[in-house]
């Protein structure tokens, strides 16, 4: 942990790189500081996983859309964050915010040529089966 998934409508695969908003969400999640400036998500732990929806229903279908000029193609992107139990509330909201920001300068070029909805959520265990197997955290645990 932490995972960030990305459920998004598949039309946005032909306007936006997907792969670019993977890597700037991981970036953004690895600057997160608790109250005390310490890294919140470890190196080797974050994930971001992006998948496109190819059969989608949005909102009305596209009827109010046309009606003010635009494609009626609704676009929407979902973001949720699942992190382990133990961080701050503060912390929460400061991890919610950062990627926020970073989905809204990233389709914000998307947005100003259609109608698209982005959600971020971010939920806290308790886990009821918390297991892990990795070579990658000591890669990144060098003290």
């Amino acid at each position: 942990m932490p995972h960030l998934v990305i459920l998004y409508t598949g039309q946005l695969d032909h306007e936006v790189s997907m792969t670019a908003l993977c890597r700037q969400m991981a970036d953004a999640m690895l600057t997160v500081q608790d109250e005390e400036a310490k890294q919140v998500f470890p190196t080797g732990g974050t994930r971001v996983l992006a998948y496109p929806a190819p059969h989608y229903a949005v909102a009305d279908g596209g009827a109010a859309g046309r009606e003010v000029g635009g494609t009626g193609d609704y676009a929407f992107v979902y973001l949720n964050v699942r992190m382990g139990r133990g961080r701050t509330e503060a912390t929460q909201q400061r991890a919610g915010q950062t990627l926020l920001d970073v989905a809204k300068t990233f389709f914000a070029p998307v947005m100003a040529q259609r109608h698209i909805g982005i959600t971020l959520q971010i939920d806290v265990g308790p886990e009821v089966f918390d297991a892990k197997h990795s070579n990658l955290h000591p890669l990144f645990n060098k003290v």
